[in-house]
């Protein structure tokens, strides 16, 4: 017999072992018999009989062994415990939601990391939200497309992030809160609500709810960049390592953890190693034209950036890289295309203004840099939050006016978690205009 997928899990039916994520799921034999049975008549109730006579091969048990057994079972699941229903004096039935292959096909979308991706995947969520409102799953693959959107400047945060949070609260009303939700919820709060305290609070919650997602500690690489702990952010990326070895994103910061702590050598080593095992992940290919850029490699660095740029050209801020490498390079002349072109498109399509700041600053305009940057917070781009550390930014950081204005984004705010992220934007922007 084959093996049966369904959601996140594999019952492997021939030594009836069950599989989360590749890890295997610890069951007592009798626990993995239920399970086998359950699986066997998917959709359809099994009486206590029916139940006994198959999963303990006809020996007779009380009703109350299987209640327990079949709890048991349900416990393994997890958040997925209640697609296993019970109905008195009839028995179990193991019912998987009509969405799950949209939900399968969604993940299998957005796990490409493009534009095209996640709104084919928001497609993929929707229509099983639609069709399965009580599928915490649909909600949760919405809420992580939206996230993705404003964390890789694929849309503007201010449009986005919004629908985020509307779409990460039906998730946790329709499943609670998971160790994916409470690491999404940690990675808004942070970029986009600049909550450093509550968003560390939130990443420890994940952690602890589920140590074996890489993506926290990742994201937690990040939050530690902004207050400058970077040597705890090695720490961070060692935990990842042992959680998730071959995370995609996870061999990106790590790229871009060196670089902000300028061992630029030690960086383009690492980064020629991302593009090696990732060769299509764009933020990967860009963390290794850094290295190569400020490691003074500015023709590998070139090679770099026009590669991702053709990869993924539904991200503006590469060409933006690019240009800016152009300029670094003193070849003005190649530059000044890109930034007008850059320009002719932000009347149609978002463009990251942060990586305009460093475009504009590489050429010299140090005045429309910092309106650029000024724009970037007004905007609420994520790249923000590396303001203090990012190499790209040394030009623009002997402007007094910069550390003003990332302080303005990360003064202390009160942590109230139930408030709305909008009115804290809104005040951002507001103290912002008046700075």
């Amino acid at each position: 017999m084959t093996n049966v997928i369904f959601g996140p899990f594999v019952f492997e039916m021939p030594d009836m072992r069950l599989l989360r994520d590749h890890a295997e799921i610890r069951l007592r034999p009798q626990a993995r018999r239920v399970l086998r049975v359950l699986l066997l008549h998917r959709g359809h109730t099994v009486g206590y009989e029916q139940m006994m006579a198959e999963a303990w091969e006809g020996t007779f048990v009380s009703r109350h062994t299987v209640d327990v057994t079949v709890a048991e079972v349900r416990k393994s699941f997890g958040e997925f415990g209640r697609w296993i229903t019970h109905r008195t004096k009839e028995g179990y039935s193991l019912d998987v939601p009509s969405s799950e292959e949209l939900i399968r096909r969604g993940w299998h979308f957005w796990s490409r990391r493009t534009r095209e991706g996640a709104e084919r995947a928001i497609e993929c969520f929707q229509q099983a939200a639609d069709e399965c409102p009580g599928d915490f799953r649909a909600y949760e693959g919405l809420s992580t497309c939206y996230l993705m959107l404003a964390t890789f400047g694929m849309r503007a945060p201010l449009e986005v992030y919004p629908k985020f949070l509307e779409a990460h609260e039906q998730a946790v009303a329709a499943g609670g809160m998971t160790g994916e939700l409470h690491c999404n919820r940690a990675h808004g709060l942070h970029l986009f609500e600049r909550n450093v305290a509550e968003a560390e609070a939130e990443f420890q919650r994940a952690a602890e709810e589920k140590p074996t997602f890489g993506a926290t500690y990742v994201r937690m690489v990040m939050l530690y960049a902004t207050q400058g702990r970077l040597d705890e952010a090695l720490e961070m990326v060692r935990r990842a390592y042992r959680a998730e070895p071959l995370l995609p994103t996870l061999a990106t910061i790590e790229v871009d953890l060196h670089v902000w702590r300028r061992e630029f050598e030690l960086a383009t080593v690492l980064g020629a190693k991302a593009v090696e095992l990732h060769p299509y992940l764009q933020v990967a290919r860009a963390a290794y034209a850094q290295a190569l850029q400020f490691s003074g490699r500015l023709d590998e660095a070139l090679g770099q950036y026009r590669l991702t740029s053709v990869m993924c050209p539904d991200l503006p801020w590469l060409r933006a890289l690019e240009g800016t490498c152009l300029a670094t390079m003193g070849l003005e002349r190649r530059a000044i295309p890109i930034l007008e072109g850059l320009e002719q498109l932000r009347r149609t399509e978002y463009v990251d203004a942060y990586y305009m700041a460093v475009f504009r600053s590489s050429l010299g305009q140090r005045e429309k840099a910092y309106a650029e940057l000024e724009r970037a917070c007004a905007e609420n781009a994520a790249p923000l939050f590396a303001m203090k550390v990012d190499p790209k930014l040394d030009g623009l950081r002997r402007d007094q006016r910069v550390d003003a204005l990332f302080e303005s984004l990360y003064r202390p705010t009160s942590n109230d978690v139930g408030a709305e992220a909008g009115p804290r934007i809104r005040r951002v922007v507001s103290g912002l205009s008046r700075n």
